[in-house]
């Protein structure tokens, strides 16, 4: 077989091989028993709603496994450090769904540290063959893009970004309880994006 004509076999192979990798799921299915850990502070305890309105509730109708609302309202990122790891033991997650850094951001927090909180999270749980989701929040201003660390971390870790949608839902009054809360419908458009994210990456 001529060179030229092996070159562009082995080309050939490469670019399929590629494109076999951009059509692959970041995540693996959860199973049907599978268990989800909705970890975080008050957007993720439902603060603003009732509590069956908060968005584990509503993610846990729309998938049908069982998704554990582990929030905790005005937690930072070092408590969340913490927490996570007896949260992972008491409930064997499949699936983790990481929103904090909020409440650092509000208190002006040094973000290197509130950074190495987030990975010290995500090492955990990709340790203890947990994926993870991560939920990126706006920076001080709430009317901003997210904050620039949640994609460096997603990056590094390999994790699946939800980056826009807090910034998108608290720029919508109608979606808002109060600044920085959203309401019962706000936390159903929440749920229903990230059903969205989960099943086209390959969770559902």
């Amino acid at each position: 077989m001529k060179r030229h004509t092996v070159t562009w076999l082995l080309g050939v192979v490469m670019t399929l091989s590629l494109l076999s990798g951009c059509q692959r799921s970041h995540l693996s299915e959860v199973s049907p028993d599978g268990v989800i850990v909705a970890f975080g502070d008050s957007l993720t305890v439902g603060v603003g709603a009732n509590r069956s309105d908060s968005y584990p509730s509503v993610l846990q109708q729309l998938t049908g496994r069982q998704v554990i609302n582990a929030g905790i309202s005005g937690e930072t990122t070092a408590e969340g450090a913490k927490r996570l790891p007896e949260v992972l033991a008491d409930t064997e997650p499949e699936l983790l769904i990481l929103l904090e850094g909020g409440n650092d951001i509000l208190r002006n927090h040094n973000l290197t540290q509130t950074r190495n909180h987030l990975a010290t999270m995500i090492e955990y749980a990709q340790n203890q063959g947990v994926q993870v989701v991560l939920i990126a929040v706006p920076e001080k201003n709430l009317f901003s893009e997210q904050a620039p660390l949640y994609r460096e971390l997603a990056e590094e870790y390999q994790v699946v970004l939800i980056d826009d949608m807090i910034s998108d839902l608290l720029r919508t009054p109608s979606y808002k309880s109060d600044t920085i809360h959203l309401n019962a419908r706000g936390y159903r458009v929440m749920a229903e994006e990230i059903y969205s994210v989960l099943e086209r990456e390959g969770a559902f």
